[in-house]
């Protein structure tokens, strides 16, 4: 059996990059999203990206192998908005379980075929939570700053049905991810705990953190040593940031939180910062360079991708991070 505790002494670990910019390359319609399972479906699903596990598996079997190919470790599954949450825009919030489990289940595949091809590069699966579209620390009124959109309960509820979905899926680890709010990150690591409680697993978890611009700040206001202590408690396999910033742009965060953290690090920032079109410029190429810059200094253990990255920036990623050795944990005076 692989184990990924191991595989993370022995290198930097590559991600996958951008699973949403590599499905815009397909044009899916409105006809393609809904495949003939929900032709009649009452509400719009176009732009519902985890539904293509179930209308479009092939093409997100093609996507996770292409990041495979392109020298990735690990693969993130097709869950983003995997929740009752987040799907309750499109009236889907039944489908989660069926969702988040097929997603898994199309990634282990790719990740096994690779695996089998090259046991000296065993292949990983991450289960992707993202931070859903609501927020337990804010008030989305300014007239009335008391008032939550949603309960702590209610996204630990949500999360835990992900959680349970995604392991029986054959996920390898969890991966909390582009956290704006910490009280939302902090609901699905409770319902995770609860979930490794009642099955008696213990499955590695990683978290990931948003910088949402240069105040160093996360949206609910965390600076980067606030956001670590708020998660520390809970016994994770990495701590890092991604999304929001490029990758020039997110390393004094990440210096800081390697210096702070015993934990391994990792980073998937985007491919630079958007331009008036909201699309990434920032070539493979350029990414690179900033990405040696964090290798040079032994800020990181993970590595990868967010919005706009392709599998050609992975594989100048991978290319990289071939030759430096992974950031060591220190113990903390």
């Amino acid at each position: 059996m692989y184990n990924i505790q191991t595989e993370i002494q022995k290198r930097i670990l590559v991600l996958d990059g951008a699973m949403g910019t590599m499905l815009q390359q397909y044009k899916f319609s409105e006809e393609d999203f809904r495949g003939e399972r929900f032709k009649d479906y009452p509400t719009p699903l176009k732009g519902n990206n985890d539904l293509l596990s179930l209308t479009q598996p092939k093409a997100i079997a093609e996507v996770h192998a292409k990041y495979f190919e392109a020298g990735a470790d690990i693969v993130e599954t097709n869950t983003f908005s995997g929740t009752t949450i987040a799907m309750a825009d499109y009236d889907m919030q039944d489908l989660v379980y069926e969702l988040n489990y097929e997603s898994a289940k199309i990634a282990k595949e790719v990740a096994d075929k690779f695996t089998k091809a090259n046991p000296e590069k065993p292949r990983f699966v991450a289960g992707s939570i993202g931070p859903t579209n609501k927020t337990a620390s804010l008030s989305p009124d300014v007239n009335r700053p008391e008032y939550r959109v949603i309960t702590f309960n209610e996204l630990r509820i949500a999360y835990k049905q992900q959680v349970e979905a995604l392991i029986d899926g054959g996920v390898d680890l969890l991966l909390v991810e582009t956290i704006f709010d910490t009280l939302n990150a902090k609901a699905a690591l409770f319902a995770i705990e609860e979930v490794k409680e009642e099955q008696n697993i213990n499955i590695p978890i990683m978290v990931s953190g948003t910088i949402t611009d240069a105040s160093g700040r996360t949206l609910s206001g965390q600076t980067v040593e606030a956001f670590l202590t708020s998660i520390s408690h809970v016994p994770l396999l990495s701590v890092g940031f991604n999304c929001a910033l490029g990758a020039e742009q997110l390393k004094p965060y990440l210096q800081r939180l390697s210096n702070e953290t015993e934990f391994y690090t990792s980073a998937h920032p985007n491919a630079g910062l958007p331009n008036a079109f909201g699309e990434y410029d920032e070539s493979p190429k350029q990414m690179q360079g900033y990405i040696e810059d964090y290798l040079k200094d032994s800020l990181i253990n993970i590595i990868g991708g967010c919005c706009g990255t392709s599998p050609d920036h992975i594989k100048a990623i991978a290319e990289v991070a071939n030759n430096y050795k992974p950031r060591l944990i220190e113990k903390l005076v």
